[in-house]
């Protein structure tokens, strides 16, 4: 798999995690929309485990952040 796929999954998520840092939880909402369906996709494309264990990674960080996003509501 790309390394470019996993940099982009990457800048979504910083830009999710400055989003929350300011207090602009519907964009990020919106962005982890994005980085989630992105995710799904690398999922689907993939069946090298090491990039399975890097998409599981970004999943859960995901999840932590969506539920970071729901509290602040």
């Amino acid at each position: 798999m790309e390394t470019n796929k996993f940099a982009v999954l990457q800048k979504d998520v910083q830009e999710i995690i400055d989003l929350i840092g300011t207090n602009q939880n519907t964009e990020a909402a919106n962005k982890l929309v994005e980085a989630s369906e992105l995710l799904d996709e690398l999922l689907d494309l993939s069946g090298d485990d090491e990039d399975l264990i890097e998409i599981s990674k970004y999943q859960v960080l995901l999840n932590q952040l969506q539920q970071r996003i729901n509290s602040a509501n």
